[in-house]
């Protein structure tokens, strides 16, 4: 089986995912980590010295990767699915699960991380709930055409398993 997991930034895609990898004995793999070792510089630096379509176009290449991989829980970037053809792609290759949360709760875990992440630096809180919540509303479309939909909050490798046996 091939997984993806989907949502925003801070929803927990990688934490979530590496348990429930650990669990039923699958690789787990970073979309992003993947880029950095294969451009040797980090999201950060590739936004800063290339610009985002760049990175969209290295980012829907890594994806395109997986698709051939067993066994595997696959955290996406957060605007993967919203780019070229990535969800349509992945819904083929794949079981896609969209890890949803709310804004003030992305808020709330993001806001200690803004300085790493190309798309919230420099925010205040306020700033940071409105674009967040922007984004979202950009993003809902692409997101809720995965096969499953799991709740972020209350998240666990438990409750994403779960979501999985629906569709094995």
């Amino acid at each position: 089986m091939r997984v993806f997991l989907l949502g925003y930034m801070g929803c927990g895609k990688t934490t979530a995912g590496k348990k429930l990898a650990a669990k039923l004995g699958y690789t787990f793999i970073d979309i992003d980590h993947l880029i950095e070792e294969a451009q040797g510089i980090t999201i950060a630096q590739i936004f800063e010295k290339q610009g985002e379509d760049a990175f969209r176009k290295i980012e829907q290449e890594m994806l395109a990767t997986t698709f051939e991989l067993n066994d595997v829980i696959i955290a996406t970037g957060g605007g993967a699915p919203c780019f070229y053809n990535n969800m349509e792609a992945m819904n083929k290759n794949g079981l896609t699960i969209y890890i949803e949360m709310a804004p003030k709760a992305l808020v709330s875990r993001l806001k200690g991380a803004i300085d790493e992440r190309p798309l919230l630096k420099g925010k205040s809180d306020e700033e940071l709930l409105s674009f967040i919540s922007e984004k979202l509303e950009e993003r809902n479309p692409f997101y809720t055409k995965a096969k499953a939909i799991v709740p972020g909050l209350s998240l666990s490798p438990e409750s994403l398993h779960e979501a999985m046996k629906k569709f094995s």
